[in-house]
């Protein structure tokens, strides 16, 4: 059996594992997790999908239930500074030995079946959490819903953030077949949540089609902001005077919404008050999300990869810093609709700074002038290693009242961060 004495150890070899970095389907996930745990014991869970906003929706679930006092796990994806990061108990990653003797146990049962990189991480994940005494554990979907290996497990409660149009090459490109996908975490009898405002008629019909007891926002559930506060209502429940929510932008209303509503469905199982649901949402905290470092001249980090994404962001650009000369350093995947990208945020940044990525899925420096030279964007400039000299560049043709942007892409944040640290 193949055992590995360091977590990067095993890391590299699973991606070399599987041939595919992206591979849909819950058969072999599933195989494995009955092995490692036959009696498919589980915490109570609650699980995220949707195109923006699933890691916030984790962070203001993990703040409220750690503020009530409760043992939370919380699995998300990507990481930002370590792997770690993506398996967390009451707030903290796992250690490294905790992953690799998970990692271990896995290996032990998978026989022949070939497991993706993500799907040795969610059962790594699951299998840490049911060994921890946890009262409730967090799942975020990876890509999609349906076909996902968080959805291997039954959840009590499913929440849907948003549906964009993002991953089309796995699940279609409208929102509607995107919105059938997200609903695969649908369960029969069990609250599905959606805090997108124009919900696809998808979620209505796959709600239906499970017997899912749905739930949408400005319909079941519903929040009003005053001056320096903000109200929620649903049928069961008002909660007035609530902080403004820790994470940044008005979307973080509708986010912060759907977790109370999530919260509240539990609430028999697992009893949240008023208090810990206003400490929870003012103290939940996320790398990357509108992530302000104070400088001389600011940097604003948003790791928005999609339409989606970048039409909130311009939003809070245009609300928070309104008349500042942006400048962004940036970088996507390569599978991205990045042309969409740059038209939604051209008006809004001044000067362009590519930053190339030592990602197999990230966009190269030629396929990246090749965009740029197609669309209306008037000052571009390319030829830099990494983050670091884009960044430098960057900061060279700013003043003071200027904004530097780093955005498009977690792998980018993530380089910033790092640069960050090291200086």
């Amino acid at each position: 059996m193949m055992r590995f004495d360091s977590l990067k150890g095993w890391l590299d070899w699973q991606e070399s594992l599987h041939p595919l970095a992206i591979d849909m389907g819950l058969e072999r996930a599933a195989q494995v997790y009955h092995a490692l745990n036959p009696d498919c014991i589980k915490p109570l869970t609650i699980t995220v999908a949707g195109t923006n906003g699933k890691g916030s929706c984790i962070a203001y679930l993990e703040a409220i239930y750690r503020a009530q006092g409760y043992r939370v796990g919380a699995y998300s994806s990507p990481h930002i500074f370590k792997y770690n990061e993506r398996i967390k108990i009451d707030g903290k990653p796992v250690s490294d030995d905790k992953i690799c003797e998970a990692f271990a146990r896995i290996e032990s049962v998978r026989g022949n079946t070939s497991l993706s990189y993500f799907e040795f991480g969610t059962l790594a994940a699951l299998d840490i959490f049911r060994r921890s005494g946890l009262d409730i554990q967090l799942l975020e979907v990876g890509l999609g819903g349906r076909l996902d290996a968080v959805n291997i497990i039954d959840p009590n409660v499913s929440l849907i953030s948003s549906i964009g149009i993002d991953h089309v090459d796995w699940l279609g490109a409208t929102r509607e077949a995107i919105g059938r996908e997200k609903a695969g975490i649908f369960r029969a009898k069990i609250p599905a949540i959606v805090g997108d405002p124009e919900p696809p008629d998808s979620l209505a019909q796959s709600a239906a089609d499970k017997n899912a007891m749905l739930y949408c926002i400005n319909k079941d559930f519903t929040y009003k902001k005053q001056a320096a506060t903000w109200d929620w209502f649903s049928g069961i429940r008002h909660i007035a005077q609530l902080p403004e929510p820790g994470l940044k932008g008005e979307h973080q209303y509708r986010n912060a919404s759907a977790v109370i509503l999530a919260v509240t469905m539990l609430s028999e199982s697992l009893p949240v008050s008023d208090g810990s649901i206003r400490l929870g949402i003012k103290n939940a905290q996320l790398l990357g999300r509108f992530q302000l470092i104070n400088d001389k001249i600011p940097v604003l980090l948003d790791v928005g990869h999609n339409p989606e994404a970048v039409k909130t962001l311009i939003e809070y650009l245009t609300g928070t810093f309104p008349g500042r000369k942006v400048h962004a350093v940036f970088s996507m995947m390569k599978d991205k609709d990045i042309a969409a990208v740059l038209e939604i945020m051209n008006p809004v940044v001044h000067d362009w700074f590519f930053a190339p990525l030592a990602n197999a899925r990230a966009a190269t420096e030629p396929h990246m002038r090749e965009v740029f030279s197609q669309s209306s964007v008037p000052r571009v400039s390319f030829g830099f290693t990494g983050f670091a000299q884009a960044y430098d560049a960057a900061k060279k043709q700013s003043q003071e009242g200027d904004l530097l942007l780093v955005f498009g892409s977690f792998f980018l944040v993530s380089d910033c961060l790092n640069e960050f640290e090291k200086r």
